[in-house]
């Protein structure tokens, strides 16, 4: 997992210039059990173990990696978050949990999580029916093993009110630097909580914005079907990606000297730095990134920057490297790793002065 990114992160899914990923999560939780936080140990074991039989007749076993994450290391926790593959708060809690994880990362099972199962797939680009297809298939054949908490009236029961209903979460990843540049990002956001659509960070809920990557997701769920869930969603996106077009082109043709020698910065930095943070390095990667989306970088793919965007983060530097490293150790390995994998483009890969 380590050296090998998921699919949704191979940037051939559609408008994956500016639409990273389509995720769609399911919350759910069994009829005769206990919420989590009001659940025994007992309650948290043998909760485990009836999903765990439900989740492994999904796939061909040797395609699903089962992982106990209570007996993970801290790094490798960091690692699945990093990864999009748990939440931070599974990370963090305590007790009996797990996570089931396809091989091709399209697809993880969270278990005994703030609802006893969240089930999440997700696909690189815009790509929401492929994506509810998909979920809508696990979720079924789990249902025909489990019983769910259903109400007539309300739907699914989730241990948070604001899940109960269909207890879906319609998401997706933009990128939007332009939109940033051109301070046209805080007008976008205003309009988008006018019609009950949450904007968060990279990390989901109550994460920043880093590198200008923005999930935009639905906020309601009770009186809602899946369908107008991810119909609202589907409408709204291709609207914010005009809108991010529009930025772009702006850029290029009122800025074209300023834009280029942001990129060009950029891509210096991550190509000569000698010590660089995080944080500095999703900055810089997003510039590379619209630089090479708009043309003014030849012969760097966007797959290459995606997986630099993930291979930089502080957990996945640690795994790559076998050791545990302290944040100023973690600084200089990641511009080690930075200018070993953007050397190779370094004499094809100039930027374009036109």
């Amino acid at each position: 997992m380590t050296r090998n990114p998921g699919q949704w992160l191979q940037g051939s899914g559609p408008e994956s210039d500016i639409v990273i990923s389509s995720r769609i999560r399911l919350a759910r939780n069994l009829a005769d059990f206990p919420f989590v936080g009001q659940a025994s140990e007992a309650d948290h074991q043998r909760i485990e173990e009836v999903l765990k039989n439900a989740v492994l007749g999904i796939e061909d076993t040797s395609r699903l990696l089962y992982i106990e994450v209570e007996d993970l290391a801290s790094v490798d926790r960091q690692f699945l978050v990093e990864r999009h593959l748990i939440s931070r708060e599974h990370a963090e809690s305590q007790g009996i949990r797990a996570v089931a994880i396809d091989g091709g990362e399209r697809f993880s099972i969270m278990i005994n999580e703030e609802d006893h199962l969240r089930i999440q797939v997700m696909r690189s680009g815009l790509s929401l029916d492929e994506t509810w297809e998909e979920i809508n298939r696990i979720d079924d054949h789990i249902e025909s093993n489990v019983t769910y908490a259903f109400h007539e009236k309300l739907g699914y029961l989730t241990a948070c009110p604001t899940n109960v209903g269909t207890g879906m979460r319609v998401s997706v990843m933009l990128h939007l630097p332009a939109l940033v540049l051109t301070r046209q990002i805080d007008k976008v956001f205003r309009s988008l909580q006018k019609i009950s659509l949450a904007v968060r960070g990279l990390y989901g809920e109550g994460s920043q914005a880093m590198g200008d990557f923005y999930q935009i997701s639905n906020q309601i769920t009770l009186g809602r079907s899946e369908a107008d869930l991810i119909q609202q969603v589907h409408d709204i996106v291709p609207v914010i990606i005009d809108y991010e077009r529009q930025a772009r082109d702006f850029l290029i043709k009122e800025s074209h000297e300023n834009l280029h020698d942001r990129v060009s910065r950029a891509y210096g930095i991550l190509r000569t730095a000698q010590t660089i943070s995080s944080e500095e390095t999703m900055h810089l990667l997003s510039s590379v990134r619209m630089g090479v989306n708009l043309g003014l970088i030849s012969d760097l793919e966007i797959p290459v920057l995606n997986e630099l965007f993930l291979q930089t983060q502080p957990a996945h530097l640690q795994k790559l490297t076998g050791v545990e490293l302290e944040e100023s150790d973690r600084n200089i390995e990641r511009a080690r790793y930075l200018r070993r994998h953007l050397h190779g483009h370094a004499k094809g890969n100039e930027l374009e002065t036109n």
